[in-house]
């Protein structure tokens, strides 16, 4: 039902030919690299909840056919045949945890389907799944495993099956297979999923560590800590975020409750320098409440609790921009970094084939929404609404060729993007002697490896310069036009963190405004036949952009964002199809998106003496300061209007703590405000400037987007200094007035 208006242009097709060219005298490959797509979360009937919803047909071998470009089954019994081109690389990430078990046990021919734990596993019903389902899921839970399923018998043999479909299907320089798994660690419902890969089939255990040997994540790291040692290269990419409660990036405690340090963050960043951007059960990057001033933040939102209906999870912790953030906070303020993730975008669908497009969406969840009947009719699943589901993601990798070696390297070194399922090729460079015409020059590539550093990369510090950033896209093909390319740039100051959205390549006339963004690209969507054209936007975007704005003592970050131009989303085209209104409460359209992984900057020793040293709670505590007690703080603050400084922005702001337990934000450097406002001058997020507090253990204990934080009061002389919990030791507010 999509209808564009024109071909693909002769400047596109150039774009494309030049992605495909290898040089003749690169024999090992392209030393400029190419892009590869791929996906690397897929689940199959070997993954218990899958078989458990109705995927009883397909094997990992199936997921590999479709991946290729073959037909195959849709676990609802109809033939399915992957959109457009095959993919270059896949990794099957079924649940390890008693993967293969299911259809093993209802395969008559198995040992296991003689056994009296292999026939408590022969499941016919609905309830007969759920009660299957419940006995698995309760032993990981309890850390209890079933001896019978996790024996070599059982498990090292479906393990082993894996190894040799994995090696099977591997095609090099055509088509990549790497042996993977997820660890599917869910405590309390909150997701700390990672899916694991391994960089060579020779050099795998003969068992993956799973949920069941242990729901930490510290305990997987160290696992492959030691798998290296015995020569098997591995990586994890941790994935929704979204979905995490904010376990997914702490910044103050581990797993355990023990205090994150350079060494808690030495493994993460050694173990899984990658996450999920987006994936079918939502995106990762930002959330409106933390990114107010974004407005393209609220793409395929979703927030809840795995298996609870009607429950949301804390967006601060659970979203990589605000980690990336918090990471240079970190840096500053305690010397490490835990959080220099690269990204891709990938599916997790349990049927084993992927939808990628959204006018040919064939669901994720088995029978849950196998038809466009199933995926309008209003139903919640285990907590998810399938309404408001996406489309699966796709991993973009930069690499000298198609092989295990090369594409693993590349996400070793971040040199990986993602896309929300479109195949759009882009590419990200940081330097500091980038000319403005290196884009008019056919090599311009080779110039950028060797003038700079490629998303995932480190800038070096240079003194007396801005960094110049070269960013380049082109259209998929076979979907809509480009809107837009932004710079999403990312810092901190003495424990705040702070963003700003930058538009620096864009189609057609628009013009910058004052605030230094465009408008809106327009729309061609006919929503009531779920079509578009593509008669705005534009095939080609690229851009050498110089930071206007830097300040080279301060830790900072980089990436870009690719946006199209409106299409319709699939609930669009499902709608469509059935001949009834598009559904309420999703968007109708959606801008499909890339995300490069970012470029980050580190000043130098001297850059950062410039910096404007800030005040930390423990020079006050050096200059005799004293927090206020509970009874101070109320006669202080309750029922008082306070004028107080945010000392690293400049900005004031008067509130109001009454009596009644409300806290009230009258105004913003003197006058009445919005919200947004409010949110830059305190640094936070949330819809409202009205919000409860209560005093207890010598804090103010308030919200901020609903997320508890707190305030301590310090009183210096006749001063009164205030430190926010979620500050990193510093204390950045001066109260000047109080009446």
């Amino acid at each position: 039902m999509k209808t564009r208006s024109r071909p693909v242009s002769r400047a596109m097709q150039g774009a494309w030919l030049l992605l495909a060219a290898v040089p003749a005298w690169a024999a090992d490959g392209n030393p400029d690299r190419n892009v590869y797509f791929g996906q690397t979360h897929s689940h199959t009937s070997w993954s218990m909840d899958a078989y458990l919803i109705g995927n009883h047909l397909t094997t990992p071998e199936d997921a590999y056919k479709f991946s290729m470009g073959m037909p195959v089954k849709h676990p609802a019994g109809f033939d399915v045949k992957l959109r457009g081109r095959p993919l270059d690389f896949q990794g099957v990430t079924d649940h390890s945890e008693y993967s293969g078990v299911v259809p093993l046990a209802n395969d008559p021919t198995s040992d296991l389907s003689k056994t009296e734990v292999g026939k408590r596993l022969q499941v016919k019903t609905p309830d007969e799944f759920s009660a299957a389902f419940q006995w698995l899921a309760g032993s990981i839970a309890k850390n209890e495993p079933i001896k019978e399923l996790v024996s070599p018998e059982v498990a090292g043999t479906v393990w082993k099956k894996n190894i040799a479909i994995a090696d099977k299907y591997y095609k090099p320089g055509k088509f990549t297979t790497f042996v993977a798994y997820e660890w599917t660690s869910t405590p309390k419902n909150r997701n700390m999923h990672r899916n694991v890969f391994f960089k060579d089939s020779k050099h795998v255990p003969a068992l993956p560590f799973t949920a069941i040997d242990s729901l930490r994540p510290e305990d997987l790291w160290s696992w492959m800590d030691e798998q290296r040692k015995q020569g098997n290269e591995v990586l994890a990419i941790s994935h929704n975020a979204n979905l995490s409660d904010g376990l997914m990036f702490p910044v103050d405690v581990d797993s355990r409750g023990r205090p994150i340090d350079a060494a808690w963050a030495q493994a993460r960043m050694r173990n899984e320098m990658l996450t999920e951007i987006q994936q079918v059960k939502g995106a990762s990057e930002t959330h409106p409440g933390l990114s107010p001033n974004d407005e393209f933040a609220g793409h395929e939102i979703m927030s809840f609790l795995l298996g609870v209906p009607d429950s949301k999870s804390n967006i601060n912790g659970s979203y990589i921009r605000e980690a990336y953030e918090n990471g240079l906070a970190l840096q500053v303020s305690r010397g490490y970094n835990p959080y220099k993730m690269g990204v891709v975008g990938a599916s997790d669908s349990h049927n084993t084939v992927v939808s990628y497009s959204q006018s040919d969406n064939i669901g994720s969840h088995g029978m849950v929404d196998s038809t466009p009947k199933d995926r309008l009719a209003g139903r919640v699943e285990s907590g998810m609404p399938v309404i408001q589901t996406g489309l699966s993601g796709l991993g973009g990798v930069w690499a000298e060729q198609n092989t295990r070696e090369s594409i693993f390297a590349a996400m070793q070194r971040k040199e990986v993007y993602g896309t929300s399922g479109v195949r759009i090729p882009v590419r990200l460079f940081g330097g500091w002697n980038y000319s403005e015409k290196l884009l008019k020059d056919k090599n311009w590539v080779h110039t950028a490896y060797a003038n700079g550093v490629p998303m995932g990369g480190d800038l070096p510090g240079a003194a007396g310069k801005a960094p110049s950033f070269v960013v380049w896209a082109v259209k998929d093909p076979d979907d809509g036009n480009l809107d837009r390319i932004q710079i999403i740039k990312g810092w901190t100051k003495n424990g705040q963190i702070f963003e700003r959205i930058y538009d620096v390549a864009w189609s057609g006339k628009r013009k910058l405004d004052a605030n230094g963004r465009v408008g809106p690209v327009g729309t061609t969507v006919d929503i009531s036949k779920a079509t578009y054209a593509n008669t705005i936007g534009q095939a080609e975007l690229k851009k050498v952009w110089t930071d206007p704005d830097f300040d080279p003592s301060v830790h900072a970050f980089y990436y870009a964002r690719v946006l199209q131009i409106p299409t319709p989303r699939w609930s669009t085209y499902d709608a469509a199809k059935l001949g009834v209104p598009p559904p309420a409460g999703v968007p109708a359209t959606v801008q499909e998106r890339a995300w490069t992984s970012p470029i980050w900057y580190t000043p130098t020793a001297e850059a950062a003496k410039t910096a404007k040293a800030g005040t930390t709670v423990d020079e006050l505590k050096g200059r005799g300061a004293t927090p206020l007690g509970d009874a101070e703080l109320k006669a202080l603050v309750v029922d008082k209007s306070m004028k107080v400084r945010n000392t690293v922005t400049g900005q004031q702001f008067e509130m109001v703590y009454e009596n009644s337990g409300r806290r009230l934000i009258k105004s913003v450097d003197g006058k009445a405000t919005s919200p947004d406002q409010i949110l830059s001058a305190i640094h936070g997020g949330a819809y409202g400037v009205s919000a409860n507090y209560e005093i207890k253990d010598g804090r103010i204990v308030t919200t901020l987007n609903g997320v508890p934080f707190d305030v301590t009061l310090y009183k210096v002389g006749d001063k009164y200094l205030a430190a926010r919990g979620n500050e990193f030791g510093y204390a950045n507010y001066e109260v000047l007035e109080i009446k």
